[in-house]
């Protein structure tokens, strides 16, 4: 199958769903697809080998300026290109990272607009490469923030085109109004513009159809995987050593990282945490540099500073060493968590993970029972849960090892990618008899 596969780069930092994108398109090439992974806005960075085609469509500087001026709405391709660069995009990224998404509804909503949008020359660009070069079967667009791309791809290809939901709602909720509900009323209506929707659990199937306002049948759940390699067996701490919990995401306040600095401090306070870690790693933007500094406050006042590690950012190497350097991870999330790559990650090394009952998290650990949950924003409960496995090592060890073989067996990108597979070769065929 030949698939055009268009996703979104998120600046300099590593995102959850650039890994999944990448692995993904990675796994199906293994599989003998053919697939051209398509970064929009700025290269995708992944801390695994980058299959993403050299082409740049959408580039974040002629967005922007388009945005801007109908000046730049006009400009010979030359020039675009020279804006689409990747080292200048991969420059310019960096400082996007300092941009509050609040501010973004008016460039979000022009997007989504399509043809009728401030970019549609960066559409017709797109439209044009695979009409007249690439030639897909079927093109995927990786979240709905990018629906306005469907009607002109449809009408010129005359491919079936599936949209990926991946937790793009948050950066919806997050935006200023009014540009939230002309976003949200436009969503709703290049919704109808897409094949099908497949979401990475059943939970924000649900969550996306009613946002979307599309009947639940519309959305296949297709169950996020991860590449493997590296992933080693897990080495226990003995039981007279320290225990280490870990954390590993986006430092902000939306992961909850306050919340389980607040548990280790109650717990490293207790007579019988007087040997507790914590290890904290991810990415740390410009915007919560104060929410990273309140934590660290919390962490000195407590006496802990000497028993905390901040890595930041990590690459693959790097994070695979963190996850065996940890007994526990915990990533608490205020808001309900559509994917959980971070939780896949630590049981695919056998660490068991702490998270809250809300979200993706209920399903991933009901198929793989590698961990335990905690009523949603309850300190007390996360405090119980994270205690329990400190005090009851054979529990923990259980808990890593049917975490670590089921999602060996049943998360990997390979068994995602033939479940992706088979769902857009069920809708190619569908479309071909009609």
């Amino acid at each position: 199958m030949r698939i055009a596969y268009i996703a979104a780069g998120a600046g300099g930092m590593y995102c959850g769903s650039c890994i999944h994108d990448n692995a993904l398109a990675a796994a199906l090439q293994r599989q003998g697809h053919e697939v051209a992974l398509l970064p929009t806005y700025t290269p995708l960075k992944t801390d695994e080998e980058n299959v993403s085609d050299s082409h740049q469509f959408y580039g974040a500087i002629n967005v922007f300026l388009q945005q801007k001026s109908g000046l730049f709405r006009h400009t010979p391709k030359l020039f675009d290109r020279l804006l689409d660069g990747r080292a200048l995009l991969g420059w310019i990224s960096r400082l996007g990272a300092a941009t509050d998404p609040k501010e973004l509804g008016d460039l979000t909503l022009e997007v989504l607009r399509g043809e009728a949008g401030a970019q549609h020359k960066e559409l017709d660009k797109l439209v044009h490469w695979l009409k007249s070069i690439y030639r897909p079967e079927v093109v995927v667009i990786t979240n709905s923030l990018l629906l306005g791309l469907v009607h002109q791809i449809k009408e010129a290809l005359g491919v079936p085109v599936v949209v990926c939901v991946q937790g793009e709602d948050l950066f919806i909720d997050q935006l200023q109004e009014p540009g939230r509900q002309r976003v949200e009323a436009e969503l709703r209506h290049r919704a109808n513009d897409a094949d099908l929707f497949i979401a990475p659990s059943r939970y924000y199937a649900q969550h996306m159809a009613q946002k979307l306002a599309q009947d639940p049948s519309r959305f296949e759940v297709v169950p996020l995987g991860i590449k493997l390699t590296g992933h080693g067996e897990h080495q226990p701490v003995a039981e007279a050593d320290p225990l280490t919990f870990g954390y590993l995401a986006r430092i902000c306040p939306e992961k909850g990282l306050h919340r389980l600095i607040e548990a280790f401090t109650t717990l490293a306070s207790a007579e019988s945490g007087s040997t507790l870690r914590l290890r904290v790693a991810g990415y740390l933007g410009p915007l919560d540099r104060d929410y990273w500094d309140e934590q660290q406050r919390r962490i000195e006042g407590a006496g802990l500073s000497e028993r905390v590690d901040f890595l930041g950012e990590i690459d693959r190497s790097t994070k695979l060493d963190f996850l065996s350097s940890i007994d526990v991870l915990s990533v608490p999330t205020v808001y309900e968590e559509p994917k959980g790559l971070f939780a896949l990650e630590a049981m695919a090394s056998g660490v068991p993970v702490v998270l809250p009952d809300h979200g993706s998290f209920p399903e991933i650990l009901a198929e793989t029972g590698g961990g335990v949950l905690y009523e949603p924003g309850s300190a007390a409960s996360l405090v119980t849960a994270l205690g329990s496995l400190v005090e009851n090592r054979a529990e923990r060890l259980a808990l890593g090892h049917r975490g670590r073989s089921a999602v060996h067996s049943l998360r990997n990108a390979d068994v995602m990618a033939q479940k992706t597979a088979a769902v857009l070769t069920s809708l190619v065929e569908s479309t071909k008899e009609t």
